[in-house]
């Protein structure tokens, strides 16, 4: 892989453009866009994680994951996911909050919503799809496509996102590959803002590892290379699912010290939490992979108390409609 690329801003305390905009409406146990237009495109639990689209705060090309319960502003995010397929005999991603569209020549991929993925038409990004509910199990679920515009390395992919009503902390991430896109050697979902919750413990089977002892002396104002672990070194549960699990090293992480040049936007609000990537049948392959940065984007402002995990994520060969779920859970 090659070193990972910028990131996104750090304001995400700003508020998206609300004229006329209809939030997204209460139905059972999760929200979902309003049917009228223009509608904030957001979906998720009611009560639990969620999940929104641009034109909500932050770049395009990225998922914006919320976590409400966790006493923060509507509009801040805990966590943004990007879309990085690569294609088979290549080592090099594809990027989609840096590559500029072919639709409009502005930075990052576009994402649009669907309920049906078959239909890969461009819809304007304030005419959400509203998502369709079903009963599976005796469980309600929530599901969303989330269409991304074709990378300039030839993929052609997009993505599933699943709540289910009994697992209010988690959204599942299923990747898929059109016809029309060169077959694929991997199709990587990353959580790429762990600084902003200052992550620096990551839960191995045998061990926590931090940033300190992963880059001994790391600092500047760039991404450490990424480490490694394969399925043996990975925590297993009793269902035999892959859990790689993040988690701040702060007990309170709120009433730190920033330098006085670190914006607003990178100020951690609310309540500490695990974030995590769950992996059901794990390939024999699979890898956790995680970098760190020791300032925050964008800037050469320290981050309080040195370097933090930045991307975090599981990488598999890919196969069509892997579900991936994260989850946030707070840590009591």
């Amino acid at each position: 892989m090659t070193a990972r690329r910028p990131s996104r801003t750090p304001a995400r305390s700003t508020s998206v453009e609300r004229v006329s905009i209809a939030l997204p409406e209460t139905d059972g146990p999760f929200v979902r866009p309003a049917a009228t237009h223009p509608a904030e495109p957001r979906w998720g639990h009611a009560e639990g994680l969620q999940v929104g689209l641009s034109p909500l705060p932050g770049p395009r090309g990225l998922l914006r994951v919320y976590t409400p319960y966790l006493d923060q502003p509507r509009e801040r995010m805990i966590n943004f996911v990007a879309v990085e397929p690569v294609p088979a005999g290549e080592t090099t991603r594809g990027f989609s909050e840096l590559e500029h569209s072919a639709l409009d020549d502005a930075p990052g991929k576009r994402f649009w919503s669907a309920d049906d993925p078959g239909d890969a038409t461009p819809r304007p990004e304030t005419e959400p799809a509203r998502g369709t509910v079903e009963t599976i199990d005796g469980v309600q679920h929530l599901r969303v496509f989330v269409l991304v515009e074709p990378f300039a390395n030839g993929a052609d992919v997009h993505l599933r996102l699943t709540f289910r009503a009994d697992r209010p902390h988690e959204v599942a991430i299923a990747t898929y590959a059109r016809e029309t896109s060169v077959p694929l050697a991997h199709a990587i979902v990353t959580a790429t803002m762990g600084n902003y919750a200052r992550l620096r413990e990551l839960h191995l089977a045998d061990r926590v590892v931090t940033p300190a002892e992963l880059w001994p002396g790391f600092s500047g104002h760039g991404f450490a290379p990424h480490a490694r672990f394969g399925l043996d070194e990975l925590v297993r549960d009793d269902a035999g699912a892959v859990v790689l699990a993040a988690t701040p090293d702060e007990a309170d992480p709120v009433n730190v010290t920033y330098a006085d040049d670190v914006v607003p936007g990178w100020h951690f609000q609310g309540l500490r939490a695990t974030q995590y990537w769950r992996a059901a049948d794990p390939h024999p392959d699979i890898q956790a992979l995680v970098n760190a940065r020791a300032s925050y984007w964008a800037s050469e402002s320290p981050i309080p108390g040195g370097a933090a995990f930045e991307n975090i994520e599981l990488l598999e060969p890919f196969t069509q409609g892997r579900e991936l779920v994260l989850g946030v859970d707070p840590l009591t």
